[in-house]
């Protein structure tokens, strides 16, 4: 009885699934504290003043070829107390991955929500680290539900021609 091995897979024309990460790195980081050093009085002065933090979250993804992709997930950060901002924390987390062999479907699936779930805690690591050494209390982002994220972001693709526009 003959065994099927991945040789015989290839032999055959059907290519195995292959998920690698290369690389993790930061493309990009910056960290704003534009009204330092006054911030700094204004929380020790009034305790009862209450930060506001907003978080803007993106990501790209780049074909570089040889069914290599880069995605970078971006995120920025901004607190603020009454109408001041207290910082601005910016990081652009990116990774290299080696995706062959997947259908259209799941491939969009890996770069939309497999990549961003691995990159998250790299670029969490990084913002609170910048905050910290901004002077400013410890600061740790809840996770993200990336899954939930693409799926919405499919389902609105898919619905995008048949739904009329608000802003039109």
């Amino acid at each position: 009885m003959a065994e099927v091995t991945p040789a015989n897979d290839q032999a055959a024309g059907q290519a195995m699934p292959q998920l690698v990460l290369q690389k993790i790195y930061v493309k990009d980081v910056s960290f704003e504290a534009p009204n330092a050093p006054q911030i700094f009085q204004e929380i020790g002065e009034n305790d009862q003043a209450q930060p506001q933090v907003q978080l803007n979250l993106g990501q790209r993804a780049t074909d570089l070829g040889n069914d290599l992709y880069e995605v970078v997930l971006s995120l920025t950060l901004t607190c603020t107390i009454g109408e001041r901002t207290a910082y601005l924390a910016e990081v652009h987390q990116a990774g290299v991955f080696g995706i062959a062999g997947f259908s259209e479907q799941d491939q969009a699936g890996i770069i939309g929500s497999y990549c961003p779930n691995l990159l998250f805690p790299y670029a969490r690591q990084v913002i609170s680290s910048l905050v910290l050494e901004g002077g400013f209390p410890p600061f740790l982002l809840q996770p993200i539900n990336f899954d939930a994220l693409f799926a919405e972001q499919q389902r609105r693709m898919a619905g995008g021609g048949e739904a009329p526009t608000l802003n039109s």
